[in-house]
């Protein structure tokens, strides 16, 4: 969609929202769910031609997704989040910016001069408000698994049924420190079978299984942020996508996933569904890199990955 919408009306999106109201009518999550469908059987094959072992490519991207887990396990733990209310400073300034690996590598990334503005919001962020927001995801994510039902939980038809919409509130996110990209990967990383990860890639990969199409949105696809300056136009993922509608469409595609397992001899274990989720969408996008580039033009796409 269009950063500038004036021109479109007031009333085609609600308030604070980056998605037009259509993007939550059944009739419109039905065409983009049909529309992945149709793309899937493409992209797999292309997928699975870089190692016709189903089975081997799970179990590598598992191997590559539990490299760094403990890290954020260690983090999510409400206890300590507790205990580090008397002493936040070292939970910002160690645990967060030093052991938490999506925030340190940020950080530290001199390839883009705009991570200069996260390094200036990160330094600024007040620390108890941190210190909530981490706090506020790990209850979110063990009162989830809590209340999860593996027997239901494929079963699924709607996505209100996969409760993802209280992520999408100022309660889960640190605006321009702990956003969309990084809280879900955070989430993610410690609970890979309900948290599926949205990150800049997931997102560019939606755009092309869905085909490009508009699906009757008036400001172009929904998975794009279209800004217009002046004789410039920089696209972008939108990177403000609703968790909720993003999970619900990675939810359909790991239902794929898990149907193509089933006939070609693999398994995909419940409490890392998300995992090979995650990595053929980071396919799909490496397949796109050039386009992407393209159109990303001259923007510094690293500085949106953390919103």
């Amino acid at each position: 969609m269009y950063l500038k919408r004036e021109q479109y009306g007031e009333d085609l999106c609600y308030e604070w929202e980056h998605v037009e109201k259509v993007c939550y009518e059944e009739k419109h999550i039905q065409a983009v769910v049909k529309e992945i469908n149709e793309n899937f059987k493409t992209y797999f094959e292309k997928f699975l031609n870089q190692n016709p072992s189903l089975k081997e490519t799970v179990k590598i991207a598992i191997d590559e997704f539990e490299c760094d887990r403990d890290d954020y396990v260690n983090i999510f733990n409400l206890e300590l989040l507790k205990e580090y209310e008397d002493d936040l400073e070292t939970f910002k300034l160690k645990v967060l910016k030093n052991e938490c690996p999506i925030i340190r590598k940020t950080l530290n990334s001199r390839k883009s001069k705009a991570l200069d503005k996260y390094r200036g919001d990160f330094s600024k962020a007040d620390a108890k408000y941190l210190n909530d927001i981490v706090y506020n995801l790990c209850l979110f994510g063990e009162t989830y698994a809590e209340q999860y039902d593996p027997n239901t939980y494929d079963s699924i038809m709607d996505y209100k049924e996969l409760g993802m919409e209280d992520l999408d509130t100022g309660e889960y996110t640190a605006y321009k420190v702990i956003g969309g990209g990084i809280k879900t990967h955070m989430l993610f990383k410690v609970h890979p079978g309900l948290f599926s990860n949205k990150s800049r890639s997931a997102v560019w990969a939606l755009w092309y299984l869905s085909g490009k199409k508009t699906f009757g949105c008036l400001t172009d696809s929904e998975f794009l942020m279209i800004h217009i300056d002046k004789e410039k136009v920089i696209t972008q993922q939108n990177y403000y996508y609703p968790y909720r509608l993003f999970h619900y469409y990675a939810f359909e595609i790991y239902k794929l996933l898990k149907e193509k397992a089933e006939s070609l001899d693999a398994y995909i274990d419940p409490n890392y569904r998300y995992v090979l989720v995650d990595a053929f969408l980071q396919f799909i996008a490496d397949t796109h890199k050039n386009e992407i580039a393209v159109l990303e033009g001259a923007s510094d796409r690293e500085v949106y990955y953390y919103v």
